[in-house]
């Protein structure tokens, strides 16, 4: 079966953004299923576009920025 993106419900997001992109974590539940948190990644190009980038490696300050969203994250997964 292919992905249907009208199947796939985002239940919760939030964006953290810097002078170099922008990190989102998200809790989503395909076709009713088992919820699932996504972490992704945007970098902006040379006119400050975002453009979507492999997820990678956090630094310490990311990590903070986005930890009380994972929290949050969790308890919507209830």
């Amino acid at each position: 079966m292919p992905y249907d993106v009208s199947l796939d419900q985002c239940l919760f997001s939030k964006n953290y953004e810097s002078e170099t992109g922008r990190l989102t974590v998200g809790v989503y539940s395909y076709n009713n299923g088992p919820k699932k948190l996504q972490i992704s990644r945007e970098t902006r190009g040379g006119e400050g576009e975002l453009k979507f980038a492999k997820m990678g490696r956090l630094t310490k300050e990311e990590l903070q920025a986005i930890f009380p969203f994972l929290q949050e994250a969790i308890k919507s997964m209830d």
